[in-house]
């Protein structure tokens, strides 16, 4: 086992990091609607609440945490008859758009973030050589059934329709969060009457907008003010309407948003969720069903959780808060639409 250096900060259950790189994943975190922006250098000085700086990696140099060949999962493929589609590899995709679960380094070109570590850490198990394919978040349900890609680690969240045609091992869960601006007088969101009244910004379909109108139904029902909910086309123009006043808070995915808030420090976290809410939602790593890997990779998830080579890469990229103590093999996904 390796242990590297840790190079992110935790605040409150989330990450604290200073830039990222590569044009699209700037842009989303700086709220500039533009595609264009200034690469970072190789690391992004980070500072604390305490005032400590540490360093973030944005480098392609990531000396990424590495894991043991896992005799058991080598064992399990091996008897279940599974054949990477490149001999000797496993061909794993990932989108290269949010930080900090995916990203392009410095560089433009090398794949780093969170979800390339746990692929890293599922190939070094199953005694393959990861080989890392970029692909739009689209375009992963057809590579994997195309036979294109063995599997896919990019914040896919199991569902009972995906489980009809992929296998699951879950390696983390699927959090939400709310964010107001950092002197504002919410502190808390933590039950539906917490948010009767607010203007809240959220995304038009989404598992946080479903939460929020439940909430508002039983605030309405109870006599409560209703919430406005605010819908916004991009990121820049949700921001400023947080910033200036017109909102009073945004309720999306946890992992993005406090990137967003350590980069700019204008907001800061007032509660999460999880993402299915009032079931249970877990991100997955996922495969073809039925080709054999899926009982592997769940061997690989649980020994690297059990050696602590988990809790590290998650710990790097700030999300302790949404560690698992277990990788479950097909959990309960989302139900049904």
């Amino acid at each position: 086992m390796a242990i590297k250096k840790k190079t992110a900060v935790i605040i409150g259950g989330v990450a604290a990091v200073a830039l990222v790189a590569g044009g699209i994943t700037a842009a989303v975190l700086t709220g500039n609607s533009s595609a264009e922006a200034t690469p970072a250098s190789e690391t992004a000085a980070v500072t604390t609440a305490s005032g400590d700086t540490l360093d973030f990696n944005l480098g392609p140099d990531q000396d990424r945490i590495r894991l043991d060949e896992v005799p058991e999962a080598v064992a399990s493929i091996e008897a279940s008859g599974f054949e990477p589609i490149e001999a000797g590899k496993l061909t794993v995709v990932v989108s290269p758009y949010v930080a900090p679960l995916g990203l392009y380094a410095d560089d433009d070109t090398t794949l780093i973030g969170n979800e390339t570590d746990i692929a890293q850490l599922i190939a070094d198990g199953l005694g393959l050589e990861l080989n890392l394919q970029p692909a739009a978040w689209a375009d992963w349900p057809l590579g994997i059934q195309s036979g294109k890609y063995d599997l896919i680690t990019s914040n896919v969240t199991v569902t009972e329709e995906r489980k009809d045609l992929y296998d699951f091992a879950s390696y983390r869960e699927d959090l939400l969060g709310f964010y107001a601006k950092s002197d504002s007088e919410i502190d808390s969101i933590e039950e539906a009457k917490d948010v009767a009244g607010l203007k809240i910004i959220v995304g038009s379909g989404t598992n946080q907008e479903k939460i929020l109108q439940a909430w508002d139904a039983e605030n309405i029902a109870a006599g409560l003010d209703p919430v406005e909910y605010q819908y916004f086309d991009d990121t820049a123009a949700a921001n400023l309407a947080l910033q200036s006043g017109r909102a009073d808070a945004n309720f999306g995915p946890n992992a993005t948003a406090a990137y967003a808030a350590a980069e700019t420090g204008e907001t800061k976290l007032v509660g999460t969720f999880n993402g299915g809410y009032p079931a249970h939602a877990n991100i997955a790593a996922g495969t073809l069903k039925g080709n054999g890997l899926i009982d592997g990779v769940a061997l690989v998830l649980n020994a690297a959780i059990d050696g602590g080579e988990y809790g590290e890469v998650l710990e790097r990229w700030g999300l302790t808060s949404e560690a698992v103590t277990e990788s479950e093999v097909n959990p309960a996904g989302l139900p049904r639409e």
